[in-house]
């Protein structure tokens, strides 16, 4: 039995994720921001749910409290694009906006994993996106960060037996990504953008997150696996 951690692990994929893995019968710890929903998605994947804002070092230091000295697998999910609904009319804002970006979706696997390095001793799965490789404004950069960022974490992390990888999706369904902003016309557009013209789930990431974290990745390290039903390839 492996304990898991993984962030932002009420809703969307990480929810899913943190089920992929209870259904191994692993000890789970999501964290998240909402308390109560956070209570209830802890309660009914049967996993220990953690208040945390993975952008707060303060939050991520007091996180470290309640975990385990031995922690298996960390998976940094927590993070999403806080473009959305916002203004740049002037400098400062878009300052701000891009400043948010990389808080929401660098520095808060940054500081987790930063935190929890000395107590891994299996796998870290970052959460990317096909933005990081496409451009999205400062959240397409700051997912392509993470994925540098990565490779560094690879290169300190593998003399320990640690694999550290980025899983990117493309259009996901069953996700608080896009709110209500997804209009039928949109999601025509991104599934004929795709080869097998169907949308993501949040399992076909979910599993592939759990078979990062497997011992058949063990030698599978320092990546960026795409899951987006071909609407962008890589060679």
């Amino acid at each position: 039995m492996r304990t898991v951690l993984v962030t932002g692990g009420a809703t969307g994929i990480g929810r899913a994720t943190a089920e992929r893995f209870r259904a191994d019968g692993d000890e789970v710890v999501i964290t998240g921001r909402r308390a109560e929903v956070l209570a209830e998605a802890a309660a009914e994947i049967g996993a220990r749910g953690v208040v945390c804002d993975a952008t707060d070092p303060g939050q991520v230091e007091r996180l470290l409290a309640e975990l385990p000295d031995r922690i298996d697998v960390l998976v940094n999910n927590a993070g999403g694009n806080t473009d959305f609904g916002s203004m740049e009319d002037s400098l400062q804002q878009v300052k701000e906006n891009w400043l948010a970006n990389l808080e929401a979706n660098l520095i808060s696997a940054v500081l987790t994993t930063s935190a929890l390095a000395p107590r891994l001793t299996t796998a870290v799965v970052n959460l990317g996106s096909i933005a990081g490789a496409r451009g999205a404004g400062s959240y397409g950069a700051s997912k392509a960060a993470l994925a540098m960022w990565n490779a560094d974490v690879a290169a300190e992390l593998g003399p320990r037996g640690i694999t550290a990888n980025v899983v990117a999706p493309g259009y996901t369904a069953q996700t608080e990504f896009f709110g209500d902003r997804m209009t039928p016309e949109r999601r025509q557009t991104l599934l004929e953008a795709t080869f097998t013209k169907r949308e993501g789930q949040v399992a076909d990431i979910a599993s592939t997150i759990h078979f990062l974290a497997s011992a058949a990745a063990r030698h599978v390290t320092g990546q960026v696996l795409h899951v987006n039903g071909g609407a962008l390839i890589t060679r």
